[in-house]
This record gives C-alpha cells, structure tokens and sequence, in this order.
C-alpha cells in the first residue's frame, strides 16, 4: 500500500519534509518514504492512497493518560467542589475508579481509544486504576485497544489506598500482564505505581523485587501536587525524587508523570538517572497544581514528553498549550519555541517507545511501524523545513485529521473509522455510565 500526500513530514532527522511524498508500507512496517514519482513508478501494483492536498506524518503520541477516567465526562459531582489537588482525588477520582467494573474497564478502553484515533494519536501509555475490579482489567484494555487498532503500553498503578491486599494484588497484575506481553510489538506493559504520597515503604519495595528480571520501567504520578512534597517529607524526610531514587523507581525506562513540584536537585536526579518526565499541562492547569518546570529541564538536558493524564487525547491541542503556558507563566515571549514543542512531541515521546518496541515509532522511515496520521492542511503562506513547526502550532489541528494507519492497516478512512461499531460502543457506554454515576 502507497499513502501519497501533497506533503510528507517523516520527523527523521528534524521536520523531514518532502513535497509530493508517498510512504510504502508492507505488512505492518514502512518500506520506503520518498518522492512520490519515484515510490509509484517502483511499485506499480500497489494499492494506492492519494491525499494531493494532505500531509502525511507520524501518529502522534500520548506518552500518560488514564482511559478509567472515560466515564468522569459530565459526572455529577454529588459532593462539594474540590478546593484543592487532594480533595479533586478524594472526591472524584478515588470514587469513581473504586466502582468500576470490568466491562466499565472495556468500554471506558473502547471509547478513549475511538477518540485517539479520531484525534490523529495512535500510541497510548495507559496508567489503569480499579481498585475493586483488578484482576482482567489490564486484558479488558488490551481487547478494547485491539479491536479498535491503537498500539499501546499499558500499565496498572499500584496503591495502599485500599491496603496491603489491594496493593498486591496490583502488583500481580502488572507482572503478570508484562510476562504475557513479551515479545509483543502492539501491546506492552509497564510497571504501574500511584503515586509516593499512596505507597509505603513496603509497597515499594515489594514493587521493585516484583520488577527484577522483568526488563520494564515503572509508570508514576511524580511530584504533580504540593500534597505529594509534604507528604514525602513527613513520611522520609526527603522530598518525591529522592525517595523515589532511594527505593530504585528511577531509571532509563521509568516514567514520571508531571513533576510540578520539582527542585533543582530533583531535575538533576532525573537527568542522571536517565527517568523520563512527562508533561501534562492542561491537566495541571485544570488541577491548578501549577506549572512544571519544563523550560529549566530543557536548559539541564532533560527531554520533556507529553501526554494528557486523561484531559483528553487531542496531542495537537496539548502541543499548542505547551507553547503558549510557559511564555505565560515566564512573561516571556522567546521561550517554548514551536520548534521545541515538535520535539518533546515527537523525539521525545518516541524515545520513550524506543525502550520498549524493537522497532521505529514517531517517524516515518524505512524499518518503522506504518503507524501514519493524513491531514488536511494545504498551506496559504510559503511552508519549508524551518517553519513547518510554526504551521504546526498555527495552523493544523486535530479537526483536519482524515486517515489514520496503525501497524500497517487503515483505522480510519475520510473520518470513518473501520474497525468498530461507533454508534453501538457510544450507545453502550452511556448506558454503563449512568449505572456507575447511580453508584457513586
């Protein structure tokens, strides 16, 4: 199959543009990426898809977000508003992953991973919470993701919210997930923690002998709340990274979502360890936890991800917060250049995929996953590789995606998505919503 495009970005070295550019895709992987006379004249048998007035790039990325949290859409609230971080946990999160079931999980799996692909996003590292449903619910994510084509690590966060029981039996979850899923390139595991400010001493180290031998990284809240910091003080008398470091969370391919409340010791710690930051501004800012202190981690070396905690899995919206948050919250303009935002978005994302797939994701080059995204965007002002990050930023969104490709087969095509019945899940879903919001 050929995916032609007015344009292809391959994101392989830089932007990577060619103009009139087609993608040659064999089975699940790309075969060539080139200009698109020469691709065609190659390879005249193939099945070719023309979008002369789209570009062609790679699916986009979402490096934490929470599918359990689908059915939190327009939830009554039930209690009073939330005033701070640990109360909006308390009030609404704990509640709600505490009641879900696991056809809850499935479909909560089903609609998050229907929004993904709508939204141009094709990879998803999940962090899943049910406490009182969490044996099979990782699998129940894992067959949502399946059936509607979106490649994943998947991973359960592991608390003593609900005692020393609980906590285990997340751990076996986790382990057991990731030992079935070696060797898998669709669906991986990780290792889900919480939250330091939800784990003991015990937990944690009962985390890290579950983790020995198993070739994986842990996937945690990180700093997030000022709640997290006092916390870890009380508890150790050291603040979230060090303890975090002290008990072996850290490392080359562990994620630590959000890291708000870092101090300069803490993003020091973090780079030498290699940890992977990953950054989720909308929701902070919807938490009113504050702003991460990406622009001082890019100044140490650091390479900020992003992902979306769960607001939402539009990552061409997350980018276009990113790169106006930070000028914001500086009062200065120069900084969080579109050109830095592209490269926490697709670099650094797909470096952290790096570490768990054998082969290329996030960019479109010979040897890749054929995971592609096709937008409508036809440029009225002249368009190249040094200002292509700006056309990004200022002129494409998630509204202009019309085909989407993962592992070789087409999810959706002129905004129909193929694998699944829409209509049925979303009928579906809102029937188990209402019965979850009757629980709370």
């Amino acid at each position: 199959m050929i995916i032609t495009g007015g344009w292809v970005a391959t994101f392989d070295d830089g932007v990577g543009l060619i103009k009139n550019g087609a993608v040659l895709i064999e089975g699940s992987v790309i075969r060539d990426v080139g200009e698109k006379e020469r691709i065609l004249l190659e390879n005249p048998r193939d099945e070719v898809l023309e979008h002369p007035k789209s570009i062609v790039m790679p699916g986009l990325i979402c490096a934490h977000c929470h599918a359990y949290g689908a059915f939190a859409r327009g939830m009554p609230l039930k209690v009073e508003p939330p005033t701070r971080f640990g109360e909006i946990l308390e009030r609404i999160w704990w509640r709600l992953d505490k009641r879900l079931t696991l056809e809850d999980v499935y479909y909560s799996g089903l609609v998050t991973a229907i929004e993904a692909i709508r939204h141009g996003t094709t990879f998803m590292m999940d962090h899943h919470a049910s406490p009182y449903s969490i044996k099979g619910s990782l699998q129940m994510l894992e067959r949502a993701y399946r059936e509607v084509g979106v490649r994943a690590n998947i991973a359960y966060e592991v608390s003593d919210r609900d005692g020393f029981d609980k906590a285990r039996e997340g751990i076996q979850e986790n382990v057991d997930f990731i030992k079935k899923h070696e060797g898998d390139e669709f669906i991986t595991g990780s290792f889900g923690l919480h939250a330091q400010l939800t784990l003991s001493d015990e937990t944690l180290e009962a985390c890290v002998e579950a983790a020995n031998g198993l070739d994986t990284g842990f996937h945690i809240h990180t700093a997030e709340g000022v709640e997290d910091v006092f916390d870890s003080l009380s508890k150790s008398g050291k603040r979230v990274v060090e303890r975090l470091w002290d008990h072996g969370i850290l490392g080359p391919k562990t994620i630590a979502a959000h890291c708000v409340h870092v101090n300069e010791r803490e993003m020091r710690i973090l780079k030498e360890t290699k940890t992977n930051v990953v950054h989720n501004p909308e929701s902070n800012m919807n938490n009113a936890v504050g702003v991460a202190p990406v622009v001082r981690m890019l100044e140490l070396g650091i390479k900020p991800a992003l992902g979306t905690d769960g607001f939402t899995m539009d990552m061409f919206r997350e980018a276009k917060v990113t790169f106006v948050l930070h000028k914001l919250h500086t009062s200065d303009p120069r900084v969080m250049g579109a050109e830095k935002v592209l490269e926490m978005l697709f670099n650094n994302n797909r470096e952290i995929l790096g570490k768990y797939y054998p082969k290329p994701l996030g960019k479109l080059v010979k040897g890749a996953y054929a995971d592609l995204v096709v937008i409508d965007y036809v440029p009225y002002t002249p368009m190249d590789e040094g200002n292509f990050p700006w056309h990004f930023i200022f002129g494409m969104d998630s509204s202009q995606v019309r085909t989407v490709i993962v592992d070789g087969k087409v999810v959706m095509k002129d905004r129909h998505l193929l694998t699944v019945n829409e209509d049925e899940i979303f009928e579906k879903a809102r029937e188990l919503a209402k019965a979850l919001w009757e629980r709370l």
